[in-house]
């Protein structure tokens, strides 16, 4: 397998993960069950699931009048954004010995 499949498919299930934790925590707010901690949601966006984060923020109407969320999620995929764009625009320095 290759470095793409390998990253694209973490990216697909850790954003699935995010996505589906909303969801959840939605429901466990309406059943008044025990909730998933917030810096467990904040977590998956770090590493790498703010985009299904955010979709299911929207999708669940959830979270959406906490402001550290309304903030935090589209800061951390920006931060993402720019540190993936750093990444791939950094020069590629071949040192010969």
């Amino acid at each position: 397998m290759d470095v793409i499949t390998l990253l694209t498919a973490y990216f697909a299930s850790v954003n699935f993960v995010g996505f589906a934790l909303m969801g959840i925590d939605k429901y466990k707010a309406k059943k008044r069950a025990f909730r998933i901690p917030e810096a467990t949601l904040f977590i998956i966006a770090v590493i790498g699931g703010s985009v299904g984060s955010l979709i299911g923020m929207y999708t669940f109407r959830h979270k959406t009048r906490h402001r550290k969320f309304v903030i935090g999620m589209p800061l951390i995929l920006v931060l993402q954004i720019a540190l993936a764009l750093a990444v791939f625009y950094a020069p590629v320095e071949i040192k010969i010995l």
